[in-house]
């Protein structure tokens, strides 16, 4: 066995290769950038080496710094995590040269499946079935708009060395085939150092559910299930759950077979996944294969009890595999939720900055992975398990230029309506300050009817929130959980007043029982029976909750039971009341006594500052371009400039016709959240 390992990469995935390693007695080396010094993974690893400036292309994909380190530090093997370097033939060729082993596939299998183009012409070849599409190289704008209208709108345009959502354009017309394809070229070369994109038809209705698949160099080849993958935004996914809730026996058999064998033609070794799309009718096409560990690799691990990591590096030893495909069983229902650095009320623009409070939820160990001692981690034993695979910790700093996923909280559980309430629960107890971040997105997702029945396709954030995450309205049996626990714990806050204040010797009754909580818009009159072991607490409708739980003023989470149920909340003080946020709302809560009451609803409303006039710049990042000048009329839709963020590009248009009165910034110009880039007449 290796006695030394460089894991290639950064963040979660360096830290989920060093978990693993470090259970299996191997020495790991991390490498990191001017931006990552004191990353997590440095801190975790045994060994860190040095390999450049802030931007990957300066650091982490700088094949020659990589092999320096790898040098340096006298590694026997380097696992490349996903992204970077995980699919540059030239990469693992170079580890061959130095007779370094390579945690992933051979050189020729990433040559033929890494490369978008090179798989599909692969594929069509051995009789699997694929998306109408141009699979040769695409030298400009013109013969993209050409080429997409003789397939026939919508098509996808993909940069061929692309994935993680970057060098992905969707066009339904001309105009946005000419603009997508440029866009995808710009981000495909930043990211991957390959501008090369060719198109596809794009499928309406689509799931895309994927084969985890794993094969040793002495023939062996298994699937172990599939994941469905179909909470996507941007071509991003966000949510993935194993198994799908989707297949049946017979569609998973064939597609897993089917998968396996398309990587035997290959040659392939190692961990690979091969992704389809899958229509109403359970007709599966081949989309591509990434040949690599997949972010979503945990929900896998999860309900088969194997871990990845480690199968790679024993199949990059030289060891045969020690399961078969009969030994592959499915149990129970994991689910994952990406957890980023994004803003859901902007858009979900990237968001960077110092994490001021991070407190992921415990982590508890069950299932197949439990059972068979291959879990990650001193977590405790529970019916149902909590994952959070993460790279970043409290008082670290969110960079602008690295993908924006600070981490992947999995749950796992018997059935998947028990996996998805305990997804709920870890949600709401996910403390994260700092920062725009998508909490509040991934815990609307989780209670919408569409995801709970399992009836979703890859077009389930675009359908459902076409016009972007405005927050969650909840129902009004919620709000009245939500009031009734806030009721209970203002009379707590006020009890410890009364008692520090030393306003009397019985400080229980200088506090009054009648109140008024009011919320999201609706008003609660409340009357508090509080006893040793929680509060009842009634409505002036008669209707009654019980309220119990350990919070104490200050606390910033509160895990309380109302009525037998679970509540969790994150806990703000504003005046007179609570900043709440519970399952993806935001609320300001106001605990009143029935004159404080009265006379609140006196008082003026105060309106936020009027904005209509201008365009803000909706996240940090640099201007890339300015499309209008002072003086032009601008239609509504169109394009004023261009924003770079984490490697992407945001295109910012204009939500009015106007008239350009003033332009504030250009192109090469660093803005901060909200800086005024132009204003209108």
């Amino acid at each position: 066995m290796f006695k030394k390992i460089l894991i290639a990469n950064r963040g979660e995935i360096a830290c989920r290769v060093i978990k693993t390693a470090r259970k299996m007695g191997i020495t790991t080396v991390a490498v990191y950038s001017d931006a990552d010094k004191q990353a997590l993974h440095v801190q975790m690893a045994d060994e860190a080496v040095h390999i450049g400036p802030p931007p990957a292309n300066q650091s982490y994909i700088v094949i020659d710094q990589v092999m320096q380190a790898i040098k340096d530090s006298g590694a026997g093997a380097v696992h490349p995590g996903y992204g970077f370097l995980s699919e540059n033939a030239k990469f693992a060729e170079a580890l061959d040269a130095a007779g370094v082993a390579f945690v992933g596939p051979p050189k020729g299998a990433i040559e033929k499946m890494g490369d978008k183009i090179t798989s599909k012409k692969i594929a069509q070849e051995a009789g699997v079935s694929t998306v109408p599409g141009y699979m040769g190289l695409i030298g400009d704008a013109d013969e993209a708009v050409k080429i997409s209208t003789e397939i026939g709108y919508p098509v996808m345009l993909k940069a061929s060395a692309g994935g993680g959502g970057k060098g992905m354009r969707i066009a339904w017309n001309d105009e946005e085939a000419r603009e997508g394809f440029q866009s995808s070229k710009n981000e495909a070369a930043n990211s991957f150092g390959d501008d090369r994109i060719f198109i596809e038809k794009f499928v309406t209705q689509p799931r895309h559910i994927e084969i985890q698949v794993l094969c040793d160099a002495h023939g062996n080849g298994i699937y172990l299930g599939e994941r469905e993958c179909s909470i996507q935004r941007r071509n991003q996914k966000v949510v993935e759950e194993a198994p799908s809730p989707f297949l049946d026996e017979a569609t998973r058999r064939a597609m897993g077979e089917q998968a396996v064998a398309l990587a035997q033609a290959v040659g392939y070794t190692s961990a690979g996944t091969v992704e389809f799309i899958v229509d109403g009718d359970k007709n599966f096409y081949f989309l591509e294969m990434n040949t690599r560990l997949q972010v979503e690799h945990p929900v896998t691990e999860l309900i088969t009890g194997v871990d990845l990591v480690e199968q790679m590096i024993r199949v990059a030893n030289g060891e045969k595999l020690s399961i078969g495909q009969k030994d592959v069983t499915l149990t129970g229902w994991a689910i994952e939720n990406r957890l980023y650095a994004e803003d859901p009320y902007r858009g979900f623009l990237p968001s960077i900055g110092r994490l001021t409070r991070y407190r992921p939820p415990s982590e508890v160990a069950a299932g197949p992975l439990l059972e068979k001692g291959t879990w990650q981690g001193d977590a405790p034993a529970g019916d149902m398990a909590v994952r959070n695979d993460t790279g970043v910790y409290e008082g670290g700093e969110i960079s602008m230029y690295y993908d924006p996923m600070i981490a992947k909280l999995c749950t796992w559980a018997p059935t998947r309506a028990e996996a998805i309430e305990k997804m709920r629960v870890a949600l709401d107890s996910f403390e994260v300050e700092g920062i725009g971040h998508n909490l509040p997105f991934l815990s609307a997702v989780m209670d919408h009817p569409k995801f709970v029945s399992g009836d979703m396709t890859t077009a389930f954030i675009a359908e459902e929130y076409p016009d972007g995450f405005e927050g969650v309205e909840l129902p009004e049996r919620e709000l009245r959980r939500i009031a009734a626990a806030c009721a209970a714990m203002h009379r707590v806050a006020e009890v410890r007043r009364a008692r520090v204040s030393g306003r009397m010797d019985n400080h229980e009754r200088t506090v009054g029982d009648d109140w008024n909580v009011r919320l999201s818009g609706q008003s609660f009159d409340v009357v508090i029976d509080a006893k040793s072991d929680g509060s009842t607490v009634r409505f002036a409708d008669g209707g009654g909750l019980k309220v119990s739980g350990d919070w104490t003023p200050g606390d910033q989470l509160a895990e309380m039971t109302v009525d037998n149920s679970p509540l969790v909340l994150k806990v703000g003080k504003i005046s007179g009341g609570f900043r709440i946020r519970t399952r993806g709302a935001d609320l300001k809560v106001h605990v009143r006594t029935p004159r404080q009451a009265e006379l609140a609803r006196k008082m003026p409303e105060k309106l936020p500052p009027d904005t209509s006039k201008m365009l803000l710049c909706p996240m940090p990042g640099l201007v890339v371009s300015v499309s209008v000048a002072v003086g032009d009329e601008v239609q509504e839709g169109q394009a004023l400039c261009t924003i770079e963020a984490m490697k992407m590009e945001n295109i910012l248009r204009a939500e009015r016709k106007g008239v350009v009165s003033k332009v504030n910034a250009g192109a090469g110009d660093s803005l901060a959240v909200d800086d005024v880039i132009m204003e209108f007449e």
